[in-house]
Parts: structure tokens; sequence; C-alpha cells
């Protein structure tokens, strides 16, 4: 029974994103799919990105919270999220076209006006991140950001200490120490809001945002220019971002 359910949830949520519809003198007819076109809008870079600071931001609030020598995980776990980040950044740059920064960080007023028609059910949509959900990204990597930085030189009062702990005071590392600990509760905040986001646009706007940052294509009602980017840009800016981090840890 809860099977069925669920088969029918889901049904409800997809046919409204597959069918148009259209209402001639009272009778509800279905022309057929309302978006025929799948583009390619996140890039495999793009999406192995996300997914993986996924996982290794959860590791680290759990090594993090554990504490103890789960520590050394939970500094092994920054590293990579450090190297990640270098990544995105570079690759919001000369990464496929929905992933460049110039494709989605859009002025106030842009966002004001896009920010004034969420709620209407013909609000307009965008290929790739809309006026509010690319500022959502450049939070969420400047957040990251900073924590990741101040982890650099925190410590923990006990055993831990950041791999450039040395380089600064004991006050300057209780400092950075201090914001690294109130800046969990900002990632948090900011989690919560993308996944708030993420459901409102699924259940309330029936638009799926999470199938094309894995499977990579979008639905679309017509044709658009698809992502293309070169791997071996990929595998440049993937190398660059490991011997930058390592070169600062070591």
């Amino acid at each position: 029974m809860a099977g069925c359910r669920i088969s029918r949830l889901v049904l409800a949520l997809i046919l409204p994103m597959m069918l148009e519809t259209k209402n001639l003198g009272g009778m509800t007819i279905t022309l057929g799919s309302a978006y025929p076109h799948r583009i390619r809008v996140w890039d495999l870079p793009t999406r192995l990105f996300h997914w993986l600071i996924v996982i290794f931001v959860v590791i680290s609030f759990t090594t993090g919270m554990v504490g103890g020598n789960w520590m050394s995980y939970h500094l092994k776990s920054g590293y990579i999220i450090l190297t990640l980040l270098l990544f995105r950044l570079s690759w919001g740059f000369w990464g496929g076209r929905y992933s460049r920064f110039v494709s989605f960080v859009r002025g106030p007023i842009t966002v004001m006006r896009y920010a004034k028609t969420l709620l209407l059910k013909n609000s307009p949509k965008h290929l790739g991140h809309n006026p509010m959900g690319g500022w959502s990204v450049m939070a969420m990597l400047a957040a990251l950001l900073v924590q990741v930085g101040t982890g650099l030189f925190a410590n923990d009062d006990i055993a831990t200490q950041g791999p450039l702990y040395g380089w600064v005071s004991k006050t300057t590392s209780d400092w950075l120490s201090g914001i690294h600990i109130f800046n969990k509760g900002v990632i948090l905040f900011l989690v919560a809001l993308h996944l708030s986001a993420v459901l409102f646009y699924l259940l309330i706007k029936h638009d799926n945002l999470i199938v094309p940052m894995v499977t990579g294509l979008r639905p679309w009602s017509e044709d658009a220019p698809s992502s293309i980017y070169k791997i071996w840009q990929a595998v440049l800016t993937a190398a660059l971002s490991i011997t930058l981090v390592y070169w600062v840890v070591h």
C-alpha cells in the first residue's frame, strides 16, 4: 500500500511537468509533452562537484561533532572540500555554458524582478540557475570558503590544529576558531534554504531541479544551446587545485 501511494505521488509530480493541457469549452485536452527537448545543462564536472561537496560537507560536520580520533578525518575532508571549491571557482570562468558565473550571477534589480514573479503560475523559467538561485550558489561557496579558510588556522585547545596554525598567534587562531564554529550555523542555514527551495520548485512550481543535476539533462520547451566543455580543461583544473591544496597543507 505504501509503495502504491509513493508511486501515485511520483506520477502526480511528474505528469504535470511532462504533459501540456489546454481547456477547450470546459474540456481539458492533453496535447502531449510540454517539454519535447532535452538540453544538456550541467556538465559532468559540475555534477561531480555538486554531489562530492554534499558528501564531504556531511563527513566534515559529522566528524567535527564526534571529535576525538575522528578529527584526522575532519581535516582530510576539509582539504578535499578546499580542493573542490578551488575547482568550482575556476570552473566558473571556463567551464560549461551554464556553469559559468557570467551565466547566472545577476544584479539586484534582476533578482528583485524575479522574486516578485516567484509565486505567479507563469513565472519565467531558466535553463540554468535562476537569478535568486545564482546568488544562493555564491553564498554557499563563500560560506564554505570561510569555513575551510578558518579551519586551516583553527585549533580545538586539545589535540587538533589546522596545518597553518603555526603561521599565526594563539590569539588569532582562537579568533578564527570562533568564526569556524559560528560559520557552521551559517552553512546549516544555507543548506536548509537550498533544500527548501528545491522542494518548493518540485512541489509548488512542478519544476524538478534534482534530476538534471544527476543526468545533466533538463526538459525544455524549445531548443537551446547545450553545455559544452573540454575534458582536458577539467583535468588540468582538477590537477592544479589538488597541487595547490597539497602545497598549502604540507
